[in-house]
């Protein structure tokens, strides 16, 4: 398994996607932050914070994680080594956690410049350090913790097509409803006292929680359990090839 995750790690850094993606979501964020203007300008709100990136990052890797992830499956289908790989001595767990923490990796590299954001809004306050710390590190928490979920939705789409295009649009669909899609049923008051719990259904109620600087392992153990139930799904989509 050690091999198989050294290798996807590989390909990513070894790929121009991967580095692509990775400019894309900082760039986009950067402009965002300091040259758009407007609220999530902020160097115009006034406030010591990078709220904006927490705010924009979920949206961007909505669509960049997809892009990433989107050959998982789909490239090895179309070219036949899935077959190969399948056979290797290790389980389908193994290679489904194997791509994903691949996935994931390349997620943490792409918030790792981000920290630069932090260190000049904290130099910039006044007076220095006049920033929510606790908060800022709660974000990044929940913000890795999202992007784990993307990811393993991600793979979950490359696993069941072997059409990266398909995959791409089908990750940024669930990722979407999981994201967003129970905060949109939930404001409807069809389901009168359900309401609330179907909000908390979706992956943004979770995420604000981070946000807020606390670390509620309801929260965490949530994220972990939908980044579990997509990755043993597409488990059981490579189980059913054997078939």
């Amino acid at each position: 398994m050690k091999a198989l995750l050294l290798k996807e790690i590989r390909s990513f850094l070894s790929s121009l996607i991967g580095y692509i993606v990775m400019a894309i979501f900082l760039l986009m964020i950067s402009l965002f932050m300091w040259v758009f203007p407007g609220e999530y300008n902020t160097l115009e709100s006034g406030f010591a914070n990078i709220d904006t990136l927490f705010l924009i990052a979920p949206w961007v890797f909505m669509f960049l994680i997809p892009a990433i992830t989107m050959r998982s499956f789909s490239e090895e289908r179309r070219t036949g080594t899935i077959e190969m790989l399948l056979t290797r001595p290790i389980t389908d767990f193994q290679i489904v956690f194997a791509k994903y923490v691949g996935g994931l990796v390349l997620v943490a590299i792409s918030l790792i410049p981000t920290l630069l954001f932090f260190a000049t809004i904290y130099y910039l306050g006044d007076p220095v350090g006049n920033i929510d710390t606790g908060a800022t590190w709660g974000s990044y928490i929940g913000l890795l913790f999202l992007g784990s979920a993307y990811v393993s939705i991600g793979i979950f789409a490359s696993s069941i097509t072997p059409n990266q295009v398909v995959s791409f649009l089908v990750a940024i669909i669930l990722s979407f409803f999981m994201f967003i899609g129970f905060d949109s049923i939930g404001s409807f008051n069809w389901f009168g006292d359900l309401d609330t719990f179907i909000i908390n259904l979706g992956l943004n109620e979770h995420y604000k929680s981070l946000r807020r600087g606390v670390v509620d392992s309801r929260d965490v153990i949530y994220i972990v359990v939908v980044s579990l139930f997509f990755l043993f799904s597409t488990r059981l989509i490579l189980q059913s090839r054997r078939w």
